[in-house]
């Protein structure tokens, strides 16, 4: 297992900056958004109808010793907008595009969410099965739009030899193990997993006990983690709308990692997906609203480096 760096943490600085950095910090993977909510400052999508620019970004990468995990584009394809959601398709399928290209095998995205009619100006997240009404809409959601599109979309990704990682998350209609593999189940093995323990935490939802639940549905992973504030949790409860830097108030906030759980935790993270057969890359993603992101990036790292395995096991004499 090796660490690398989800870049937009870095945005304001340009790529050639980012890459000497991350050497200073022996960093050799990045995984690389290219639009929709994290922006694309350091993979722009145009490199698709220029070879050139394409093979100067090759060029660039492979001069620092850096490889790409994932190309990401979190968005939301499923926007009742059609505007919105025709935006952020285009997105995924050019990403999908330009993965094939790079010799990337895994796309990053969220699954979306609709809203509850094809008339909606806004998507409508169902946390809960009544009044009857919800679950109603729910089976509307899945059937009519959730399912159609990532058939789909699955289907074009296999063609180009990449998987999708959907990132579980509040808000969209995949945000746990259970929504996830519903997906999978309806889409296909094309469709697994970017697996960010702070979500899980968010929802207190055990990140290592939903590993076994996922098994090989995870693609990839991020390094990133959650506080709960037991002062405020009685009064906020996990669903809470406070903005993120109201931290005094919020009943949990996102964290650099080793700020939120100790290395006892992230081994035991890194441990079990090993045991279930993931061997990759641990993708460092910063939130945390009480650090910089150049603070951040640096503990997290320094952390963490103590915390990955990276050695492949031999064969023991006892086996």
């Amino acid at each position: 297992m090796r660490l690398g760096v989800f870049t937009p943490l870095l945005s304001q600085m340009p790529l050639d900056d980012v890459l000497s950095k991350l050497q200073t910090l022996a960093i050799d993977t990045v995984e690389l958004a290219t639009g929709n909510y994290p922006g694309n400052a350091h993979c722009k999508l145009e490199m698709l109808d220029n070879t050139s620019a394409l093979q100067e970004f090759r060029q660039k990468l492979q001069d620092h010793g850096i490889g790409i995990s994932a190309l990401s584009c979190h968005g939301n394809p499923l926007h009742p907008n059609a505007e919105l959601a025709k935006a952020a398709q285009d997105v995924n399928r050019r990403t999908i595009l330009l993965a094939e290209k790079l010799g990337v095998d895994t796309v990053v995205d969220f699954s979306g969410c609709p809203g509850d009619s094809p008339a909606s100006k806004h998507p409508n997240w169902v946390t809960c099965p009544w009044p009857p009404d919800f679950l109603d809409l729910l089976d509307w959601q899945w059937n009519e739009v959730v399912a159609p599109y990532w058939i789909e979309r699955a289907a074009f990704a296999a063609e180009r030899g990449v998987k999708i990682a959907i990132e579980m998350h509040p808000g969209f209609v995949v945000y746990s193990p259970e929504t996830l593999l519903r997906l999978r189940q309806i889409a296909g093995p094309t469709i697994g997993c970017n697996y960010d323990p702070s979500h899980m935490f968010w929802q207190n939802i055990d990140p290592i006990a939903a590993i076994r639940v996922l098994g090989d549905a995870i693609f990839h992973v991020h390094a990133k983690d959650t506080q709960l504030y037991p002062a405020n949790l009685p009064r906020t409860g996990v669903l809470d709308t406070k903005p993120y830097n109201d931290e005094r108030n919020r009943g949990w906030m996102f964290r650099t990692c080793g700020y939120g759980h100790g290395a006892e935790w992230w081994k035991e993270f890194v441990s079990t997906l090993r045991m279930f057969g993931y061997d990759k890359v641990l993708s460092i993603e910063h939130e945390d609203s009480l650090l910089s992101a150049e603070e951040g990036l640096t503990k997290a790292v320094q952390f963490l480096r103590d915390v990955v395995i990276t050695e492949a096991p031999g064969k023991a004499w006892w086996v």
